[in-house]
């Protein structure tokens, strides 16, 4: 590991300026079933030096108006076998230029209830106390390579739904005269995905296309205009099936 990282950067630090590393995380919203217990996240890095990256974890919380609280969960200090939640192994990364690695999200303690998390992908330069596998060395070798150019160290987030082990789905659908909801009396959330919002006439006369969760309890609902069209795929799980509403 020692001497790939070091030819890496090495690399890095034969090139007079660079964009340093660019991460892509793939799907934003990631969901763990309630038969599951692990979910494999893969992270691409697309630009042109090595990223070595943070995985932080926060537990996402709703007050009764739906207000959210983000509290950080430590997944890389205790051993994993004394944590409960969600828990990245490994939660350190080193992906080189052009490469990808992955981190196994594991889900640990009870499953009566849905919850969510938010999950970061932190670009950074190593530390000593970042428990990265760098000798002083090749740290010192990559903060010089990476001062050398113009880098924007970017972070990305997903949000990551752990499914109740005995998962339900229950939709209700209310479609009235004007108005059209749908409610989750279920407990996981369900999805209505590529909403539209189109003019029957005019198919390129359209909202802009949304994602709407709906967590268990909550509902949404639209009001019916003549000349207008509205379709959406109603995700629950792994069943999909495609709506289209008319007035």
């Amino acid at each position: 590991m020692q001497k790939l990282l070091a030819a890496l950067v090495l690399g890095l630090c034969a090139s007079a300026a660079h964009a340093g590393p660019n991460l892509n995380i793939g799907t934003v919203y990631d969901y763990m079933d309630g038969d599951k217990s692990t979910y494999l996240k893969r992270v691409f890095n697309s630009g042109d030096s090595t990223a070595f990256v943070r995985v932080n974890i926060f537990e996402i919380t709703f007050d009764a108006k739906g207000n959210t609280t983000e509290t950080p969960l430590d997944s890389a200090g205790s051993d994993a076998s004394q944590r409960k939640g969600l828990v990245a192994s490994p939660a350190r990364l080193i992906i080189p230029a052009q490469g990808m690695q992955a981190t196994r999200l594991l889900y640990m303690g009870e499953r009566e209830r849905e919850r969510y998390y938010r999950v970061r992908f932190v670009p950074v330069v190593p530390e000593k106390e970042d428990q990265f596998n760098v000798s002083d060395a090749d740290r010192e070798l990559y903060k010089q390579s990476m001062s050398a150019g113009v880098n924007i160290m970017t972070g990305y987030g997903a949000i990551f739904f752990v499914r109740p082990k005995n998962t339900r789905f229950d939709t209700k659908i209310q479609d009235g005269p004007t108005e059209y909801r749908v409610a989750n009396a279920g407990n996981s959330t369900i999805v209505l995905d590529e909403f539209k919002d189109c003019s029957v006439k005019n198919e390129s006369d359209c909202q802009a296309t949304q994602k709407h969760h709906l967590r268990p309890g909550m509902s949404f609902a639209f009001t019916k205009e003549a000349g207008r069209v509205y379709r959406f795929n109603l995700v629950e799980g792994s069943s999909s099936k495609e709506v289209e509403v008319k007035k």
